[in-house]
């Protein structure tokens, strides 16, 4: 598949974020259902951070390069749901998790890590019955819990909006994190700079809203043959 596009929708998002963004904005190119090649498309186009939905896909892909990626320096992300029983396949291979939404996935992953661990936890803001992520109201306290293990590093929130076209729905579910991760200081005394909000559909207004890292797989690499964008 070619993706001699992608360089120039690339620079359409980053002017994007030039426009709207006050803060920097780090964006995740979503490789999820391409190969190897849409991974080296976005290292040619500058983009250092990969995001994968699936575990097993990823280490596939993991494995074309050489786990440390042999020199070519990316930041593998994890962004899709993580089932406890594949936790053990995660430590070492991932710069940041996206996707921690429980105390019992947390503390099972942190039981594995040999090394400190970056994770994300991921909040249910829109509490949709078929989006993970946990409630709002949990997350202080899971946030404080998750802060205490030994080797995991919680940096931020995560969450996705719902699949509208509605501008005001999205913003409501990002400025809900960006203020549910406010509340987190003030309550527990933990800071979580990590913002992770926004896809190709609705990224700019994640990123009008405090986004400071975005997911983009259609909007960079275009479509997919299977269902759903990221």
């Amino acid at each position: 598949m070619s993706f001699e596009a992608l360089p120039e929708r690339l620079a359409q998002v980053r002017a994007v974020i030039a426009r709207l963004a006050s803060q920097p904005v780090t964006i995740v190119a979503v490789t999820k259902g391409f190969g190897a090649d849409a991974v080296r498309a976005a290292l040619a186009a500058g983009l250092a951070d990969v995001g994968e939905n699936r575990v097993q896909e990823a280490l596939q892909k993991q494995n074309e390069f050489g786990v440390r990626d042999q020199g070519l320096g990316i930041r593998w992300h994890l962004i899709g749901h993580l089932q406890r029983n594949k936790a053990k396949l995660v430590p070492g291979r991932f710069t940041l998790v996206h996707s921690i939404d429980s105390l019992e996935l947390a503390t099972e992953l942190d039981r594995r890590a040999q090394e400190a661990m970056r994770v994300l936890l991921q909040v249910n803001v829109a509490q949709e019955t078929q989006k993970d992520g946990c409630a709002p109201e949990e997350a202080p306290v899971l946030a404080r819990q998750i802060s205490a293990l030994g080797k995991l590093r919680l940096e931020g929130l995560m969450t996705m909006a719902p699949w509208t076209d509605d501008v005001e729905v999205q913003r409501r579910a990002f400025r809900g994190l960006r203020v549910l991760r406010d509340t987190i200081k003030e309550e527990e005394g933990i800071w979580l700079p990590t913002l992770s909000m926004g896809m190709s559909g609705d990224y700019a207004t994640a990123v009008a809203e405090g986004a400071t890292v975005i997911r983009l797989g259609t909007a960079l690499f275009g479509p997919r043959e299977e269902k759903g964008e990221t």
